[in-house]
């Protein structure tokens, strides 16, 4: 599945962006730390298709710069609204991700929770790769988020052999590695069975770097299907 981020400073062009996003990718990544007082219940009410809520702090690449707290309630309110699925990091406090699971219980689980996990400097060994999956696992992840910057050729076949590991033990994953060095494993991961691929709507609104856009994805899986 190809995920839009949408990153937009406010309700009205975060609402625009989704309505475009729609026509190209499967689902869309709401970034509300980048809008200025998201209104949630309008939002979500207006999507077309399934919407990932995510508010990252300054420190996990993101732009929120309230509290913790603020930013929690947040996502706990996305579960309320009907988002269909939150994400979370694993850095965040233990009881404020049990917070938003407690929401999500309420919901019967209509929301799954991503724990989320980002390095933005290198990619670690597997070994310790497979021990922070495991730690967003027992943090009650329903998918794992794991996303880190490659620097060598060789670990996006370290992150690849993660996404293999994860399937094998009948977990969800969503992982591959930033950067130009990492491209790669965008367009591989997928077919590993990671459970999405980030890419942009356009040339010059990546959010993150190596992101391809979502026609480039398209494009390449359809050459790979034939």
């Amino acid at each position: 599945m190809i995920c839009i981020p949408v990153v937009a400073k406010t309700n009205d062009k975060a609402l625009k962006r989704m309505d475009a996003s729609f026509l190209l990718a499967d689902l869309v990544e709401l970034r509300i730390d980048s809008i200025r007082e998201a209104n949630l219940a309008k939002l979500l009410a207006a999507k077309k298709g399934p919407v990932i809520v995510t508010a990252r702090r300054r420190e996990e690449g993101g732009f929120f710069a309230g509290t913790e707290r603020e930013r929690i309630g947040l996502l706990c309110e996305a579960v309320l609204c009907g988002a269909d699925l939150v994400d979370t990091e694993l850095s965040t406090d233990e009881t404020l991700t049990a917070a938003v699971a407690r929401e999500i219980r309420k919901k019967e689980g209509r929301t799954k929770l991503i724990i989320s996990y980002h390095d933005f400097k290198k990619t670690s060994s597997y070994r310790t790769l497979r021990e922070i999956y495991n730690r967003c696992i027992s943090r009650g992840a329903d998918i794992v988020k794991i996303v880190t910057c490659a620097r060598t050729l060789q670990d996006n076949l370290t992150i690849l052999r993660l996404v293999d590991w994860a399937q094998g033990t009948g977990g969800s994953i969503i992982a591959h590695c930033m950067g130009e060095q990492g491209r790669v494993s965008r367009v591989m991961a997928p077919l590993f069975g990671s459970y999405l691929v980030f890419a942009a709507f356009t040339e010059g609104q990546e959010s993150a770097p190596g992101q391809l856009t979502a026609r480039e994805m398209k494009r390449i899986f359809r050459t790979l299907e034939k």
